[in-house]
């Protein structure tokens, strides 16, 4: 992975980072030097991370739907590590669901843990940036409403969402020099994809769509998300940055 001098010490937060794409993301920033604030619900995980990380990163037990627990998770990191240098709204759930089915609760729980936190959370650390004079966040989105994928329907509408909240916020604060960019992965194959939705047919499939015939997996994903924070990216905000080996 590229080394990017700029990002040592800064002070970055991941939602969802204690797995998956978000643990890779954890743990590409820590090898820059950054300084990680780690929010996830899965104490476990989260706790074992911070183990082997140490020093590098403070893991903050959080339910990103609990808006006023994200903002005391925020405000944690913040006291620990200082004002907050990069966002990432990493946190999702991508669980199945069938349209006929759904209840209100369920949708708003979707829309709760795929969106509503992204925009508390932004909320919370613009004051830090601004005050900075510059900082990044990336929103990650997901390819399964660009492909219009069914099964999911509360899942694709809160991630297309991310995609118009980017672009609102990188218009009301890049006057500030703050830089906000969406994420979109495709089909990454993460532990719970492989355990989960992943068979020897849908991988085919898969790679019937991509252009490159190889898994896809969390660094691809977190290359990114590092490159869109450094400075080397400095110009780049308001885009919408698709990491899925050439589906779309």
């Amino acid at each position: 992975m590229a080394v990017y001098p700029d990002l040592n010490g800064k002070v970055v937060i991941v939602t969802g980072g204690a797995g998956g794409i978000g643990e890779a993301i954890v743990r590409a920033f820590a090898g820059q030097g950054a300084r990680v604030g780690v929010l996830d619900i899965d104490t476990v995980a989260g706790e074992r991370l911070r183990a082997e990380l140490g020093d590098a990163i403070l893991f903050v037990t959080c339910d990103v739907t609990d808006i006023a627990g994200l903002k005391t998770a925020i405000g944690a990191v913040r006291q620990t590590f200082g004002p907050i240098d990069c966002l990432i709204n990493n946190a999702a759930h991508d669980e199945r669901h069938q349209t006929l089915e759904v209840t209100e609760a369920y949708w708003d729980g979707r829309i709760a843990v795929n969106l509503k936190h992204q925009f508390f959370a932004a909320q919370a650390v613009l004051p830090d940036m601004m005050a900075k004079g510059g900082g990044a966040i990336v929103n990650l989105g997901s390819c399964s409403w660009i492909i219009g994928q069914g099964g999911m329907a509360a899942y694709t509408a809160s991630k297309s969402a991310v995609l118009g909240l980017t672009r609102s916020l990188a218009r009301d604060f890049g006057e500030h020099g703050v830089r906000v960019n969406a994420v979109a992965p495709g089909w990454i194959m993460t532990a719970r994809q492989l355990e989960l939705w992943v068979t020897p047919e849908t991988e085919k499939s898969i790679y019937e769509n991509q252009c490159l015939k190889r898994r896809l997996v969390p660094d691809d994903v977190a290359r990114m998300v590092v490159f869109l924070c450094s400075e080397d990216a400095s110009a780049i905000t308001n885009q919408h940055h698709i990491v899925d080996g050439g589906w779309n």
